[in-house]
């Protein structure tokens, strides 16, 4: 239902949003912007369902009965009608249908793709930098096969964009199909291909008018979301198609035909020239001559000459690889067009809508320019019709520039899309307008990787990009973007990886924030450990890659995982933390040698390692733990060399002088069970009398203050006397 809309302020509201009766807080309704194009005031919005998802929605200025009587009655009356895409949000006409809006998932496959051919032409820049400065060119552009580097770079991120080639066909074609089945275009892609054309591909000077109508053919849909383009006016037709009885009889056929045959596109007008109903077998009078001159517009059309090297499949027209021979053709052709236009058959053609839609067809052919500003709709459209019709013979920028605007204003848009304003800056040959209007609407992905095509081939685009700016901190416009971009994959747990890239070849501040982002990457995960330590071997930051590894041994230690702060401390050789942890260890089994409590510090022990350590003391222990080992098994009885092994590492510790004096009472302790239980001495004179000189030390030892005493029972060095006297008891008899 219509109604007046509310003093909403800038929100522009036309009913608050409440929410649902009954809830604490309502949701955040979802926004679409209508982008309609109607100048303000509004007086009236009408609001209804269409099919599908679509909102048709129309905005109806003020009549000349509401106020607008002092105005000119085209300014004050009139209004839109626009479509929402409810199901995908995109706002305008048709908007939703022709662009592919490109999500984080698919923009995160582009910033990975296009780091390797980044990388390999910042390699083969060096490369060339390196021989620059051993001969006598100035600069790396000035290389002959430079250039081709950089198309070849343009190239592999043009692929990485996207395809804009049609679709594999369906089994049956349909007869009534206009525009054929692709792939949405991007707005990035056709922006990256407008500076290819322009600033790389040097073998397109030649017949660039043609290549940008290859480009429009691609991307008209894109030039505006608001405005009518020969694009949508054939999309429009194309739905409307379906239902129409006698197509000629229709102002909307005949202007797609005009529309699409002022930018270029052959094989669309003959196609949409073979839906007049002169074809129709069934035809109840005679229509032979309407249908002659159908025919012979077709023919003329589909003969139409081109200046360029090749067609692509599918195009229609004759190919002139050479000036004279594109003159020639073309003096020709435009001959047949002034006769044909001149035949008496049109006399005889009795369909009225028939005969001015062809020679409207004819006048545009014969570059008319009034047929070819009614026929465009925005000013591209018309910039690209002065190249077909008018200036054929364009080479390179000429006049480019001057056309442009004369044609901005025949055709003036209130709705300038970024790739209307690139271009612009493109044929003013302003590197600071094209830099900005990348920065502005394509993001710091474009601006970085697009610097390369900037600089391919004109001198005054590298010296601005490259000269070193005080107010930047020392740094270039170039190394400037890049430090942007490589923040903005900084600020994502799943680009960080690729940041490096970019920071190192900022040869200024590059290294310093690059040294920065790694040593802030968290070390709870070992795989983001493994990945930072990777990148510093990469760029040889052998100082940061020792502080990661340090501290990822503390965070580990100090939460417990004792054995992967272990590992990390040997990665980073740091001797330090390892000789500290080592006199902890010997301290901590020193307190509970003759408890079980000495397994759970055996695999950190043996991690360890023996020629780490302060005093010895790691020395000791995996000589302590040497012992328990061959003790546990001659206990065990496994082996019969077990009890002599274990009785020769018993006398190796005791005489060590690395064995702490508080050691000595347990080992002997330990060793009580055996010498016991064997009916021979394991120990000969020698032997039992170095044992019993150790037990009279330790025994004046416990006189001194300062001696480090461990919980033992009462009995054990009476019990270790006793064995030791009975096994020197049997040594001796034993003796010869």
């Amino acid at each position: 239902m219509p109604g007046m809309l509310t003093d909403g302020g800038a929100g522009g509201t036309i009913v608050p949003f409440s929410g649902e009766p009954g809830q604490a807080a309502a949701a955040a309704p979802p926004v679409r912007i209508i982008r309609h194009g109607v100048a303000p005031p509004i007086s009236r919005v009408y609001v209804s369902f269409s099919s599908g998802n679509l909102l048709q929605i129309a905005c109806l200025r003020p009549s000349n009965s509401e106020g607008g009587r002092e105005r000119g009655a085209a300014e004050v009356s009139g209004g839109r009608v626009v479509e929402v895409n409810l199901g995908s949000g995109g706002g305008g006409p048709a908007g939703a249908d022709v662009e592919e809006e490109i999500d984080e998932a698919e923009m995160r496959r582009i910033e990975y793709g296009s780091v390797p051919a980044f990388a390999l032409l910042q390699s083969r820049k060096n490369a060339l930098a390196d021989a620059a400065a051993m001969s006598r060119v100035l600069a790396v552009s000035e290389h002959a096969e430079w250039w081709q580097y950089v198309l070849e770079y343009s190239k592999t991120i043009s692929s990485l964009l996207g395809n804009t080639d049609s679709l594999p066909a369906f089994m049956i074609d349909d007869p009534k199909t206009i525009l054929k089945v692709r792939e949405k275009p991007t707005s990035l892609k056709a922006a990256w291909e407008l500076l290819e054309i322009f600033f790389v591909d040097k073998q397109l000077q030649s017949w660039l008018p043609e290549r940008l109508v290859d480009w429009l053919a691609d991307y008209d849909s894109l030039l505006t979301k608001t405005e009518d383009t020969v694009y949508r006016m054939l999309s429009n037709f194309q739905k409307k198609l379906i239902n129409l009885q006698i197509v000629e009889d229709d102002p909307d056929y005949w202007n797609g035909l005009s529309a699409a045959l002022s930018v270029g596109w052959l094989d669309i007008v003959v196609n949409m020239l073979r839906f007049h109903g002169s074809y129709q077998l069934d035809q109840m009078d005679s229509r032979e001559t309407e249908n002659g001159l159908v025919e012979a517009v077709a023919v003329l059309v589909s003969t139409m000459p081109h200046m360029r090297p090749d067609l692509p499949a599918g195009k229609l027209g004759q190919c002139c690889k050479t000036r004279p021979d594109f003159i020639k053709a073309l003096e020709k052709w435009r001959g047949q067009v002034s006769k044909l236009e001149c035949s008496a058959f049109w006399i005889q053609c009795g369909h009225q809508k028939t005969r001015n839609g062809l020679k409207n067809l004819l006048h545009i052919m014969m570059g008319n320019i009034k047929n070819l500003t009614a026929a465009t709709s925005h000013w591209l459209e018309l910039f690209i019709s002065h190249f077909l019709y008018i200036r054929p013979f364009t080479v390179g920028f000429e006049g480019m520039h001057q056309l442009a605007q004369k044609c901005i204003q025949l055709k003036p848009t209130a709705d300038n899309s970024g790739l209307t304003g690139l271009l612009t800056g493109i044929l003013s040959e302003n590197t600071e307008v094209v830099l900005a209007e990348c920065t502005k609407n394509f993001g710091p992905w474009m601006v970085t990787h697009a610097m390369e095509l900037l600089t391919a081939d004109n001198d005054y685009a590298d010296m601005m990009l490259h000269e070193e700016r005080p107010n930047f901190g020392g740094i270039s416009i170039e190394e400037l973007h890049r430090l942007v971009y490589a923040q903005v994959l900084c600020s994502h747990s799943l680009t960080w990886q690729i940041a490096p890239t970019y920071l190192s070849s900022c040869l200024n501040q590059g290294l310093g924030l690059l040294e920065i982002l790694l040593l802030k990457q968290p070390i709870q995960d070992n795989r983001v450990v493994l990945k930072t330590l990777e990148i510093c071997r990469l760029y040889e930051l052998e100082n940061v890659s020792t502080n990661i590894m340090k501290v990822a041994g503390i965070y580990h230690w100090k939460h417990g995982k004792k054995g992967t702060g272990v590992y990390w401390f040997q990665q980073a050789h740091d001797k330090v933390r390892l000789d500290r942890i080592s006199q902890q260890l010997f301290e901590r089994i020193g307190k509970s040698v003759t408890d079980d409590s000495f397994k759970q510090w055996e695999g950190l022990l043996e991690l360890l390692g023996s020629d780490i350590g302060s005093a010895g003391g790691l020395e000791f222990l995996h000589r302590y733990r040497d012992f328990k080992r061959s003790l546990q098994q001659a206990q065990e009885g496994r082996t019969g060399e077990s009890a002599r092994q274990t009785v020769e590492f018993l006398i190796q510790l005791m005489r060590n002088p690395s064995t702490p004096q508080r050691f000595w009472l347990p080992l002997l302790l330990d060793s009580v069970r055996l010498l016991n239980c064997k009916p021979y001495p394991l120990l000969n004179v020698g032997e039992t009398t170095l044992l019993l000189n150790k037990i009279q030390e330790l025994s004046m030892a416990k006189l001194r203050p300062d001696f480090s005493n461990i919980h033992l029972p009462s009995h054990a060095l009476n019990s270790v006397r006793l064995a030791l006297a009975s096994n020197l008891a049997r040594a001796i008899l034993e003796e010869p």
